[in-house]
Formats: C-alpha cells, structure tokens, sequence
C-alpha cells in the first residue's frame, strides 16, 4: 500500500494526495493506493500539480493500515507525518486533530 506525498509550494508544508485529488495536510486523509496502476495513476496527479506549480517533489511512500488508521512504514516519513523533532510543541504533533 502506497500513498503520494510532497510539498506543498506556497508554504512547504508536507501534504498528501487525498481522496479527491486535493492535497491533505494529514497522512490519515491521505489516499491509498494498491497496485501499480493505481500508483502511477496517482503520481500522474502529482506531476499534475508539481507542473501547476502546486507541490514540489512528489513520491510514492510505503504505509500500513492498523485499526482503520493510516501509518507511515519509514522512519522519515513518520517524521515527516509528525512534524519537526525539535520541539513537541510545534508542527503537526502539536495540533489537536483527530484521525
């Protein structure tokens, strides 16, 4: 199972491809993608928006679901869902959001 990510352009938040082909501030919105097709298919979105100038540096990224819930297999990528490492306070880890 795959989801797309990047950056978005105007703030350089990390995002994800969500179910409507907007982009998701949580990898939990995110939309998952099985199969190489539906991969490529989503990539095709991304490079959409990476030529629209909406996003910068669009991939491919490994996730499982547990308990309904999307996780990030990497440990880049779980920091990238999280936000910084610096200070708990701040980024994503810090907004109370619920899955």
């Amino acid at each position: 199972m795959k989801v797309i990510t990047a950056n978005r352009l105007l703030n350089g938040d990390v995002v994800w491809l969500g179910e409507n082909q907007n982009w998701v501030e949580r990898v939990t919105l995110a939309k998952v993608f099985e199969g190489k097709d539906a991969v490529a298919s989503g990539l095709e979105v991304g490079a959409t928006a990476e030529k629209n100038q909406e996003v910068v540096g669009v991939y491919e990224m490994d996730v499982t679901i547990e308990d309904g819930v999307i996780h990030p297999v990497r440990l880049r990528e779980k920091i990238r869902a999280a936000g910084p490492t610096t200070h708990p306070e701040f980024g994503k880890q810090a907004q109370a959001v619920s899955a």
